[in-house]
């Protein structure tokens, strides 16, 4: 079976809505399950069709997942499997984040090279760079990269690039590694500091999440845990970027507005009104939005994640933006389809220029990753006439409840199952 979306133009996003439990967040938070025997419980988990993949891989490796609707509990056992399951891990991209436990709990790890979005390479030189400098010997065979390391030790580490990943990575393995580790130019995402939190609930020692020295003093061993997943950004940003393209009014619970600041502040200067509260915000749009330009960079910077919406606004915005990518250098594939949609587009290197214009025109378009899939049906909210939007199971890797959250604010949409 092959899903796609029928998206009728014109509607005005209007209500409120909540968002659950961040996708780059809770498959990390799954993973380091596996540094302590016994029941880790997370809570505020999000329905999306990564969290059973992940399971799949857990369960690979000897752990017990049960999935309870926005409830994960993870059972490790004493002495968990080393080899990650090929098919299950090169599914997704996120399943590369049991290397660094696995390398601190086994001592060896065997983790396939992953798949999922094609948003552009992201290879694993630092993931592999950050454990050997901690004693780890690490290497690509036969389509896997293998750690291994009878005791890691401590080290400083300065990351080229502030990349999500090989923190993560790194500090899944600083834990549980004798002595201390000092990781420079680590990557500051609100994921990345939910990830530490749990961490020290475990029993880890952490200093200095959030910032871009992270400091880790290895423990002996770590225990299960209790945790709460932090809400998604990304998904957050995407419903307050459709109330500005659709001209709406919608307020958007269950997330930090800190984490999305920049994103926020970009609405503001292309013509919304938002509100901000505790935990959540409010978008208001009544006119066309002003043209803004925007260019992608590591937190606090703009998401990469969302730069589909950013093309998407800017497409029927009043006037001329660039949108520069610093982060992936594929995602500009997103923009073919946003031609085909109608938008005055063009692709020069890692930068894009998009003539604003009045409305988009309906036609058939492919997702290419969960980003993408999001902002095309974006786009065909904005569009004249019915948008079919194809390869929409990589929306549902990203977006729980996508369709009915969209019903539920006044969208005309509708999941069509085609047989293949």
């Amino acid at each position: 079976m092959k899903d796609s979306f029928l998206v009728t133009g014109g509607a005005r996003l209007q209500g409120a809505v909540k968002v659950s439990g961040a996708k780059n967040s809770v498959l990390k938070l799954m993973a380091a399950a596996l540094l302590a025997e016994g029941t880790t419980t997370l809570r505020n988990c999000p329905e999306i069709l990564d969290v059973p993949l992940m399971r799949k891989v857990l369960e690979g490796l000897g752990c017990q997942v049960d999935i309870d609707g926005e409830v994960v509990r993870i059972t490790t056992p004493a002495e968990p499997r080393s080899d990650a399951d090929f098919d299950a891990v090169r599914q997704f991209r996120a399943s590369v984040c049991v290397l660094g436990p696995l390398t601190a709990r086994c001592g060896r790890a065997v983790v396939a090279l992953p798949g999922g979005d094609a948003i552009g390479s992201r290879p694993l030189d630092m993931h592999q760079t950050g454990l050997e400098k901690m004693g780890a010997t690490t290497m690509i065979r036969h389509g896997a990269v293998v750690a291994e390391a009878a005791n890691l030790r401590g080290a400083h580490i300065t990351l080229d690039f502030p990349s999500v990943g090989a923190t993560e990575n790194i500090l899944t393995a600083a834990v549980l590694a004798e002595g201390q580790t000092v990781l420079d130019n680590a990557a500051r995402e609100p994921e990345v500091i939910d990830l530490c939190d749990m961490l020290v609930s475990m029993g880890a020692q952490i200093e200095g999440a959030g910032t871009s020295t992270i400091t880790i003093t290895g423990v002996e061993r770590l225990h299960p845990t209790e945790h709460e997943v932090i809400g998604d950004r990304i998904v957050a940003g995407t419903w307050a970027y459709a109330a500005a393209m659709t001209r709406g009014d919608v307020t958007v619970g269950g997330i930090a507005p800190r984490h999305l600041h920049l994103a926020l502040e970009k609405l503001k200067v292309a013509g919304a009104e938002v509100e901000a509260y505790q935990h959540g915000f409010r978008v208001r749009m009544d006119r066309r939005p002003s043209a803004v330009d925007y260019q992608t960079l590591p937190f606090p910077g703009f998401p990469t994640d969302l730069q589909p919406m950013a093309i998407g606004i800017a497409s029927i915005a009043e006037g001329t933006s660039v949108i520069t990518e610093n982060v992936f250098e594929s995602r500009f594939r997103f923009v073919d389809e946003m031609q085909r949609l109608g938008a005055d587009a063009s692709v020069d290197g890692h930068h894009v220029v998009i003539r604003g214009i009045d409305q988009l025109s309906s036609t058939p378009v492919w997702s290419s990753d969960i980003r993408a899939g999001a902002g095309l049906v974006l786009a065909a909210l904005v569009a004249d006439g019915q948008t079919e939007v194809h390869d929409v199971y990589h929306i549902d890797r990203g977006y729980p409840h996508f369709v009915e959250d969209l019903r539920s604010l006044g969208a005309e949409i509708e999941r069509i199952t085609h047989e293949s």
